[in-house]
């Protein structure tokens, strides 16, 4: 019976938390030598040392690392980071085990005691998209890693895609095609990183041209309808945009839907760049949509590299996004172009 009992079972034995009896199990410095025996003692009480536990404090490797989700194994193009963990894992001989959460604590604390009795190496969050996370205390017992979130005291080493200059990218191609009069739809919700770091993106490409930042060229969008009505709204001001900028791929489709039923072409009449690079969207409108690429593989990766590197150092890296040309954006006739 014995390789039955949870660390909850070695918890309750050894009147501690679990947390205690995890820092036990993973050789973590911050336990009293009291409450270190204690947790041993119950361990040989309920022979608890038979188990993947005790093969683990002889080996010092299970060649396990727990990987927790934010909805990202649900998310078509987010499931990249995944893909990215697992191929860096597989080049180092180890494992990944895929917990899928939500945004509850007590749900991602218990999701980290799972992991954390398989006795994984490591363990890493990846949120569904860039943002700030809270997470508890237990998933310290063991080195740790981010990928596409941030801790608020950067307590923890974490990848995040280069929002602004991504977006830099994206509004100068357009800028170097002659556009001067560029809309932009940003994503909702408000005051996230990627909303902010795409717009500081757009308005630094205007500046370093020397292109005024118009505040009503701006839009903000979080479902179709509305970016439809919102593209649909630039294009009657007084002075049109000659071109938008989507704050994603999935917006950028009803950009150009709302272009369609107004009578103008992409990219003739109007050049489109949207963000995400999601494949199944990019490579579907006609003409394929000029976007930038998020690094979510990337980011998967890293924070697999990072975990086995042994550097303790707490990183914040900022991963690249790449624009990825294809065929939604002209030349202005009208503008004379400067390189």
């Amino acid at each position: 019976m014995g390789n039955n009992y949870t660390i909850k079972d070695i918890a309750k034995r050894a009147q501690v938390g679990t947390t205690t009896v995890s820092r036990v199990l993973n050789n973590h410095p911050y336990v009293s030598d009291e409450k270190r025996q204690r947790v041993l003692n119950a361990m040989d009480e309920l022979n608890y040392r038979q188990n993947l536990g005790a093969k683990w404090l002889r080996s010092a490797s299970t060649g396990l690392i727990g990987f927790l989700t934010d909805e990202v194994a649900t998310t078509p193009y987010a499931v990249d980071i995944i893909r990215g963990a697992q191929d860096a894992a597989a080049e180092n001989d180890m494992v990944i085990i895929v917990v899928s959460v939500g945004g509850d604590l007590p749900e991602i604390e218990e999701a980290i005691e799972f992991l954390l009795e398989r006795q994984v190496m490591g363990i890493i969050y990846a949120a569904m998209y860039h943002r700030e996370v809270h997470l508890p205390d237990n998933i310290t017992n063991v080195p740790t890693a981010l990928a596409n979130c941030f801790s608020v005291d950067a307590s923890l080493p974490s990848a995040v895609p280069d929002e602004e200059t991504g977006a830099y990218r994206a509004t100068k191609v357009l800028l170097e095609a002659g556009h001067t009069r560029i809309g932009f739809i940003n994503v909702i919700p408000p005051s996230t990183p990627a909303m902010n770091g795409r717009l500081r993106g757009y308005q630094r490409a205007l500046s370093d041209y020397g292109i005024p930042f118009d505040e009503q060229l701006i839009g903000t969008s979080d479902f179709a309808l509305h970016n439809y009505n919102e593209t649909q709204r630039l294009l009657n001001l007084k002075n049109p945009p000659t071109a938008f900028f989507s704050g994603t791929d999935r917006t950028a489709m009803a950009t150009y839907a709302a272009l369609r039923d107004a009578g103008l072409r992409v990219p003739e009449d109007i050049s489109v760049v949207g963000f995400d690079n999601q494949i199944d969207v990019a490579l579907n409108l006609l003409p394929n949509l000029t976007t930038v690429q998020l690094p979510h593989y990337e980011m998967g990766a890293w924070a697999v590299r990072k975990l086995l590197s042994g550097d303790n150092e707490i990183i914040q890296e900022k991963i690249d996004c790449p624009l990825v040309e294809r065929q939604s954006v002209s030349v202005l006739d009208s503008v004379n172009i400067q390189s």
